[in-house]
């Protein structure tokens, strides 16, 4: 794969210019966004997945949810429904998608919907009794039709954007220069004890603009694994098999081996569809353990829901407060 990318080098000035182009008529006004007169705040990124969203979209559900009436609108990726879809009580992965449906069945007090046309899917939300007083938008810092009135970029610590190349030799589906239309850049997945002149350094590379604010942040894992009926103390599991369908499965890895816990590691590609041959094998492990993400896709399975575990984690944002009061100022 690398091999592959290195070779398709040349498309990347093309690819570059394109997405450049396209920016720049949007900035301009050229080509249309959408504003509102309502809380909408964007997640996303400048690269390909695995920065942390599904977190931080939890994380903001968490803060806002018990003054604020909530709503979430992805894409819905790899769904086999089409158009606008509100989750409900049929929904399930193949309707809403994996992350969504794990908002679903997480949060019972806010709204859950999908739309790939994130304007149609905001007006369709407005449209119910009572309204959504904020919505969030995840994955949608690219859908420029849309301009949300807060965005907050992700970039992980392991594959900082400024680092990186467009697509198709590098992992950005936009130039670098996007992240000037964050209102918050959050640097993800850190070491715990990062040090402040490695963020400082960060800092001195992205090279923040005057409206923007940068935080770090990390993730915290449970000290449970967690099933439908049952919980297992983290240190006491026995051997058991590691199931991973995300973009990046290394920082939990390293976190189990960090444990001294005994783990084969199944691992398949991001938003992986798992097919019957997969659970095949997966079913014959006598302890399964795997992200949340994939547990709500996993679980459906009967010959494996009953040893089928998931490990919590949430996300931990250096300078908490004031990070907490950007949004919350912005959302009053």
């Amino acid at each position: 794969m690398k091999f592959i990318r290195i070779i398709l080098f040349p498309i990347v000035p093309i690819y570059y210019l394109i997405t450049r182009l396209r920016n720049w008529l949007y900035s301009t006004g050229i080509k249309s966004s959408q504003s509102y007169d309502f809380p909408v705040i964007c997640v996303g990124n400048l690269s390909t997945g695995g920065t942390g969203k599904t977190p931080m979209i939890e994380y903001l559900i968490q803060l806002l949810k018990d003054e604020k009436s909530i709503a979430t609108l992805s894409r819905g990726y790899k769904r086999t429904s089409k158009g606008f879809v509100l989750a409900k009580e049929t929904a399930n992965t193949d309707v809403i998608g994996d992350e969504p449906f794990q908002f679903y069945r997480k949060f019972n007090d806010i709204l859950v919907a999908v739309d790939a046309d994130r304007q149609n899917g905001i007006n369709e939300l407005r449209k119910l009794n009572p309204q959504p007083e904020v919505i969030l938008l995840d994955d949608a810092f690219q859908h420029r039709k849309v301009k949300a009135g807060f965005n907050i970029m992700l970039t992980a610590y392991n594959n900082l954007y400024y680092k990186d190349w467009v697509l198709p030799t590098g992992n950005l589906r936009e130039p670098r220069s996007g992240a000037k239309r964050a209102e918050v850049i959050v640097v993800t997945k850190c070491d715990k004890n990062i040090s402040e002149g490695e963020k400082q350094n960060i800092a001195s590379n992205i090279n923040l603009k005057n409206n923007q604010q940068l935080f770090f942040s990390y993730i915290e894992y449970a000290t449970k694994v967690i099933s439908e009926s049952d919980e297992l103390e983290l240190k006491d599991l026995p051997e058991f098999t590691l199931v991973t369908g995300i973009a990046n499965a290394t920082p939990l890895v390293n976190f189990l081996k960090e444990k001294e816990l005994k783990f084969n590691h199944l691992e398949y590609s991001d938003h992986y569809n798992f097919k019957e041959s997969d659970i095949e094998t997966i079913a014959l492990s006598t302890l399964i353990v795997t992200t949340e993400k994939d547990f709500v896709r996993l679980s459906n399975n009967d010959e494996i829901r009953s040893k089928l575990y998931y490990l919590p984690i949430e996300i931990k944002i250096d300078n908490e407060l004031i990070f907490n009061k950007l949004i919350t100022g912005f959302v009053n």
